[in-house]
């Protein structure tokens, strides 16, 4: 199974991402999606899981969870929009993690992209980076990964590129 996995869009979908996604099974958001639009074209392409966001507003936070526990290819997978890094994971993902430990943890929030396995907690934590323009990031990233006998078995970053202080945002 193969995930198109993009966080922090904030309400802008770059359009090559569906070129990047094209060959995936589903994609995944982890949050501040910012704009339903987004989240529409999405699905008009591929099966969609998502998870809401602190900028998300409520028709966005009624359609989407702040949590979704999903088991893919025998792996199990907890995405939310703030969770931390390792091992600095925030008060509630800490408290969560000792009653339900996935295999893959996947958060957004920080926009700085993340793959890092947390030996403490023994899962793996990634974070996309930020997919729009808002924010502090310089670089606008989305990862496309593989998901195979219970494994990550392979990960890809790609960059979408700078993320511009003249870019056009919607």
């Amino acid at each position: 199974m193969t995930i198109g996995l993009l966080s922090d869009t904030h309400g802008y979908l770059d359009p090559t991402i569906m070129e990047h996604f094209k060959d995936c099974d589903e994609i995944w958001h982890a949050g501040d999606i910012g704009d339903a639009e987004v989240v529409d074209e999405l699905e008009k392409h591929k099966p969609l899981q998502a998870v809401f966001g602190n900028i998300d507003d409520p028709v966005l936070r009624a359609r989407f969870k702040e949590d979704i526990h999903l088991m893919r290819g025998g792996l199990s997978i907890w995405m939310t929009h703030i969770g931390g890094r390792p091992p600095h994971f925030n008060t509630r993902i800490n408290k969560l993690l000792k009653e339900n430990k996935p295999q893959v943890f996947i958060c957004g929030h920080s926009h700085v992209l993340l793959v890092k396995r947390d030996e403490k907690s023994n899962l793996l934590c990634i974070n996309p980076g930020a997919a729009g323009h808002h924010g502090f990031h310089s670089m606008r990233t989305i990862i496309r990964m593989e998901i195979k006998d219970a494994k990550v078995v392979k990960m890809e970053v790609i960059e979408l590129g700078k993320r511009g202080v003249n870019s056009v945002m919607s």
